[in-house]
């Protein structure tokens, strides 16, 4: 339509030139005629480009990295569970016969950066569908109706695409949905809630276009903050929980991060997969990425063990800092880290992985540990066990200075946090109590009552141990860095 508008204003202004130039003299108007021309030519031209830009940034937009469930490390239930969901959207037609509702919603539930986004691309790709991305932000706004009249465009646009690309679905994903799915309270009607009652509007009437069918995959890090009417069945079907990797898969991801990369032939990835217990696939691929960046840092040719291990700690902590501590501050960082990894090696032999002097991010030292085994349940004693070694700065000291520092100001918050879970899961002398009727006063003494126990337990081995900050502590100056190993030989000898 534009394109014949445009047309039709370039031929009459044609014939009105050589109207002006075959019926009068008068150069000034055949000049201006002739300058009217040039400028609307030009501006033709330039809006051709524009569009062709626009076009191109379109397409460039909508084209969607092709990921496969076999790239996406780890998570092998979860994989095999959502594969087993989305047959239903492949299989359409038994799936009908036998008189199945297809899905509308799966919610991935999970912390950050255990591959919630590469789930559902792989989903799209796995499905052959179009895939569309969007962000539970991107729906708030504080004019009345713009999130809910984005919604309705979301999956408008799914279901054009769809046809344009002759495909028979679409997955729609949104993260952090819990940012407009969150509880709606009752009261005065909100923006989100307004945004809230069109997503839920959307996913009732997901079946009105027969030859599309739309999936709606969600992630959130807080299914306890979703609305319920989002929850029920017939909206989101499935709730898969994605979790942190076990060591199998953290091993997995590791080796898919360092399929393009040139390791040095020692490297040994138990050991690596060992050594990163608790973290994400997104942290695993940033070990891999800044072991990289050391060895090119270095003029390395191949990673080597020592670069992976420096990508190890500043993932957990941050990059060194410069950051010197006087004489005195030096020991006294370094006789509290001692303490943290003596009584680490008393509870848990085998646990210490490196004690480190060298301040890095916000920490002036640390000891990094290294579980037997990844455990997801605590008895009480290895509760206990794990608040005595976060005390272990502290206590260490009491001992040689007669005082505490404001060093151990994280480590008290650590062990608060473990009690607060030994009281909430009934391990206390208090016996199964509901938390959250309890005072601040009740709170108060249980929290004295735990700590101090361990506190004690803390100092005596400690005190028993006196000799080993003394063989250690001229290394760990020297080095800034103690390995486990050389740590347990001078603890064993």
């Amino acid at each position: 339509m534009r394109n014949s508008i445009k047309e039709i204003a370039l031929g009459s202004i044609a014939a009105m030139i050589v109207f002006v130039l075959g019926y009068t003299v008068h150069i000034g108007a055949a000049a201006l005629a002739l300058l009217l021309f040039a400028v609307i030519f030009f501006i033709n031209r330039s809006s051709k480009a524009v569009a062709g830009l626009a076009s191109l940034k379109n397409k460039k937009s909508n084209r969607i990295q092709r990921i496969t469930f076999d790239e996406v490390g780890g998570q092998d239930h979860v994989k095999q569970e959502l594969q087993e969901a989305l047959d239903f959207l492949v299989n359409r037609e038994q799936i009908a016969e036998r008189g199945i509702r297809i899905m509308k919603g799966i919610l991935l539930t999970g912390p950050p950066g255990t591959g919630k986004t590469l789930l559902a691309k792989a989903a799209a790709n796995y499905t052959d569908s179009v895939f569309i991305g969007a962000s539970g932000s991107e729906f708030v706004e504080m004019y009345v109706g713009t999130g809910a009249n984005r919604i309705r465009e979301l999956f408008q646009k799914a279901r054009n695409e769809a046809k344009a690309k002759n495909k028979k679905s679409a997955i729609i994903f949104i993260d952090e949905i819990d940012v407009i799915g969150g509880k709606r309270d009752g009261g005065q009607q909100r923006e989100y809630d307004q945004t809230l009652n069109q997503l839920l509007t959307e996913l009732d009437g997901i079946y009105h276009d027969a030859d599309v069918h739309i999936l709606l995959i969600a992630a959130t890090n807080r299914k306890d903050m979703l609305d319920d009417a989002l929850l029920r069945p017939g909206r989101f079907d499935r709730h898969i929980e994605v979790a942190l990797p076990d060591k199998r898969s953290r091993k997995h991801i590791l080796q898919l991060h360092a399929a393009n990369k040139r390791l040095a032939d020692d490297i040994n990835f138990d050991e690596l997969a060992k050594d990163t217990y608790q973290f994400s696939g997104a942290q695993l691929e940033a070990v891999m990425n800044e072991a990289a960046i050391y060895a090119m840092r270095e003029q390395f040719e191949v990673i080597q063990q020592q670069h992976i291990q420096a990508a190890i700690d500043k993932v957990l902590l941050g990059e060194k800092n410069n950051r010197e501590a006087s004489k005195e501050d030096k020991i006294r960082i370094a006789r509290h880290e001692l303490g943290h990894a003596i009584m680490a090696e008393v509870t848990t032999p085998g646990s210490v992985a490196q004690v480190v002097l060298s301040p890095r991010g916000g920490a002036l030292g640390f000891v990094r540990h290294t579980p037997l085994a990844d455990k997801y349940l605590y008895t009480k004693t290895e509760l206990e066990h794990k608040i005595m070694v976060t005390l272990g700065g502290a206590v260490a000291e009491e001992i040689f200075y007669g005082e505490r520092s404001t060093g151990s100001r994280g480590d008290f918050d650590q062990a608060l946090s473990i009690v607060k879970t030994m009281v909430e899961s009934g391990l206390t002398s208090q016996g199964i109590i509901n938390s959250s009727m309890m005072t601040a006063d009740r709170w108060s003494i249980i929290s004295n009552e735990v700590l101090n126990d361990c506190l004690a337990q803390t100092k005596q081995h400690l005190s028993e141990r006196i000799d080993i900050f003394e063989q250690a502590l001229p290394v760990l100056l020297e080095e800034e860095f103690l390995s486990g190993d050389n740590f347990r030989n001078i603890l064993n000898n």
